[in-house]
């Protein structure tokens, strides 16, 4: 499937757009003065005065239908140059889903909602599954730039995501909505309102899923998944209101397996292939049973939004917050002669944000501060793969305390006639605490000297700056420039690789501390140039964008044991073009097409197991040169219909380009109707979600590193067709 393809659906999608267009009529669209609803706008943080994001609207949030209710990522899926891989067509797999955002892996990225901070560790990275998306009013994506006074917790290389919520509505309200679908898939979600209540004008809601569906291929289930959600909105000082956040999300999963290259070069062949329904009794193949592959994931998250007015100059706010999360996975593995790791995590999170707003009349002056203390545990242990009976420990560490998380930030903005700008400042700087390291024999922990890890700082400076003009209504060209962090990740595989080839270290006098005096942080240098047109019938944005990435984690060779490891040593470059476009055809009808190009390379060969990989000007492992998503959406009496396409260009699952992934054209459909002023209720709501109409077979996730070699990166389909119905009331 290639251009041919691609040319032929955005020839349907033109055509139907047409045909629309035709039947308003030319004296409609001469007497028209309403445009179209707007599914994207631009957005800052409003301390800024340039806008350096993209804010996807309530109505932007629809257009990827149920599967976004579940998923942060199925929403962002309609943006240029943000690529979403997933295996599942509900949005339900918990870390079966990729992300790239102009070609960086998305757990390299950043999420918060109201500007606090959601991440964990292995992997590294946001939950983006932990919500339901019905509570939010919209979401922000910063792709290059990244706002100073943005609560990105531990970097976001990748971007960063702001989840603006849905605060407790000023009138009484009840939500309900039901929807089922293909492979036994139904979600319930219910949403109360409070209103204003006397006498305090304290507002609330509250909210509640129950989301469940087998998986399309397989034995096995993707839930139950069951989310909780409740807010306060309480007014205390002026128009300053206290607001409270509390969400809770329990997910248990069977995991979809992964396909080799070679599996994947009869695709039709191996499409359904997954996990075995029983056991044989056979280790090696006993890995492969699906309840040896499963997960169980527990995130509960609350914060707190506490402003206060001092004066129409200064305003202080403070959001203080506190996130737990649990979770055990269970793979087979092929190691040892098969077994069945369990990774344990426990991590818990607190922190606060605070922020001083001034306005200095000529500019505006913001300056605050992040401060987190973090407890992650992550160990595993080995079962046999059979009988299911304990084997023994793997990792064992113990932290000597928390890490923590301190980066003051300043930003600085203002204007001067058509001329918008602003500077920023942040520093970031993370503590990591010292740990010890166990061996285990027979399940009894032995401390090791060798194991043991010193405490280290990581810190880094992060400036931004950002400049707009505007020439008149139409046209506001502007230009930015971030540097973006993560802090060090991926430690478990260097444990692992550790303790699996222990004695040949020793030997060679060398500790694990050794292996981690290599790991730093990972940076970008992000330059972006754009220009907004906007017309009454149309806007358009064309961004060109510049990237420099130091310190990649990479492969490489050890000559002292023999063995590769990773170590923070990588160059980068990226560079591309973007395009997001609305066209508002009449009152009823906006078509959008939102093409992006990415060239991320290598600046160098590789090194690995003493063989020189060719590396060097090659597009980086997973990361497509052209995608296209483009749609329409029509209204006609309370139908709103919305066929779209996606493509996306070819891949390679490896570093050297040996294991080609053919490129691939999926299209959607999505058909809604809405009827107001009911006796019984204030409307109700009719949905039909058609994915993948066509039921094009396809490569969806590729499971790889940046530096992947030959054979080392798992491969998984995309889901064939899937209908889901909901019916919703609204009171």
């Amino acid at each position: 499937m290639g251009v041919r393809s691609l040319a032929a659906a955005l020839c349907v999608v033109v055509a139907l757009a047409g045909g629309a267009w035709a039947g308003e009529g030319e004296a409609v669209l001469e007497e028209m003065t309403v445009v179209g609803e707007k599914l994207v706008t631009p957005t800052r943080q409003t301390n800024e005065q340039v806008y350096t994001g993209t804010e996807i609207t309530r109505s932007g949030l629809k257009l990827s239908g149920t599967r976004a209710e579940t998923s942060v990522f199925e929403a962002m899926g309609a943006l240029p140059g943000v690529q979403v891989e997933s295996v599942d067509p509900f949005g339900l797999a918990a870390e079966q889903k990729n992300t790239r955002v102009r070609g960086v892996r998305g757990f390299l990225g950043s999420m918060t909602v109201e500007g606090v901070p959601n991440w964990g560790g292995n992997p590294m990275g946001p939950r983006e599954y932990i919500y339901d998306m019905e509570n939010f009013e919209s979401l922000a994506i910063y792709k290059g730039a990244i706002p100073a006074g943005l609560g990105t917790g531990v970097g976001a290389r990748g971007g960063a995501v702001e989840l603006r919520p849905r605060w407790p509505e000023e009138e009484p309200g009840l939500d309900l909505n039901l929807s089922v679908g293909g492979n036994a898939y139904s979600r319930a979600f219910s949403r109360v309102d409070s209103g204003r209540l006397w006498p305090s004008d304290t507002a609330f809601s509250a909210s509640a899923s129950w989301t469940d569906a087998e998986k399309w291929k397989g034995p096995g289930d993707l839930g139950p998944r069951v989310n909780a959600n409740f807010m306060v909105d309480q007014p205390w000082r002026g128009e300053d209101s206290i607001r409270v956040w509390v969400n809770h999300n329990h997910v248990e999963q069977d995991l979809y397996r992964s396909l080799g290259y070679d599996d994947i070069r009869d695709l039709h062949g191996n499409y359904r292939a997954d996990f075995n329904e029983s056991l044989t009794g056979v280790k090696g193949q006993d890995i492969l049973y699906y309840e040896n592959n499963r997960a169980e994931h527990e995130n509960t998250d609350i914060l707190a939004v506490i402003p206060f007015t001092f004066n129409e100059t200064f305003k202080a706010t403070f959001k203080p917050y506190y996130s737990v999360e649990n979770a055990d996975i269970y793979q087979g593995m092929a190691s040892q002669g098969g077994v069945v790791q369990k990774r344990m995590r426990d991590i818990e999170r607190l922190g606060l944000l605070s922020q001083l707003d001034t306005d200095l009349q000529l500019a505006r002056l913001s300056v605050g501060h992040l401060f987190e203390s973090g407890d992650m545990q992550i160990n595993t242990d080995i079962f046999h793969p059979t009988s299911g009976e304990f084997i023994n420990h793997s990792i064992r560490t113990e932290n000597d305390g928390n890490g923590y998380v301190n980066s003051p930030f300043a930003t600085l903005a203002g204007a001067a006639g058509i001329l918008d700008w602003q500077v920023g400042l942040k520093y970031f700087r993370y503590d990591e605490p010292a740990s010890k390291g166990y061996t285990s024999v027979a399940g009894v922990l032995t401390e090791a000297p060798d194991l043991a890890r010193d405490s280290r700082v990581y810190d880094v400076w992060l400036p931004s700056a950002g400049v707009s003009l505007t020439l008149n209504e139409t046209f506001q060209p502007y230009a930015s420039y971030g540097r973006s962090h993560i802090r060090p990740y991926s430690y478990v595989p260097l444990i692992n690789l550790y303790n699996s080839k222990r004695a040949k270290f020793q030997a060679a006098g060398v500790t694990l501390e050794e292996l981690f005096d290599g790991y730093d942080m990972e940076t970008s240098d992000n330059f972006e140039l754009g220009l907004r047109i906007t017309g009454e019938r149309f806007d358009i944005t064309p961004v060109v964008f510049y990237s420099i990435h130091d310190n990649l984690l990479t492969t490489v060779y050890d000559p002292r044991v023999g063995e590769s490891y990773a170590q923070n040593v990588g160059e980068a470059t990226g560079y591309g073009v973007e395009v997001e476009s609305n066209i508002y055809a009449t009152k009823d009808l906006t078509v959008f097409v939102n093409p992006s190009y990415t060239r991320l390379t290598y600046a160098d060969d590789l090194t690995y197991q003493g063989s020189t990989l060719e590396a060097e000007g090659e597009q980086v492992v997973d990361t497509p040169q052209w995608m296209v998503k483009a749609g329409l959406v029509w209204k006609y009496m309370g139908f709103e219909v919305v066929p779209s396409v996606r493509y996306m260009g070819e891949r390679h699952g490896d570093v050297e380009h040996e294991e080609r992934v053919d490129d691939y054209v999926v299209g959607d459909l999505s058909v809604k109707y809405v009827h107001r002023d009911l006796d019984f209720a204030d409307g109700i709501r009719l949905s039909l979600d058609l994915y993948n109409l066509f039921n094009t077979e396809y490569v969806s996730m590729i499971n790889a590193s940046d530096d992947t070699r030959e054979g080392g990166a798992g491969y998984y389909v995309g889901a064939p067709f899937t209908a889901v119905f909901s019916v919703g009331l609204e009171f």
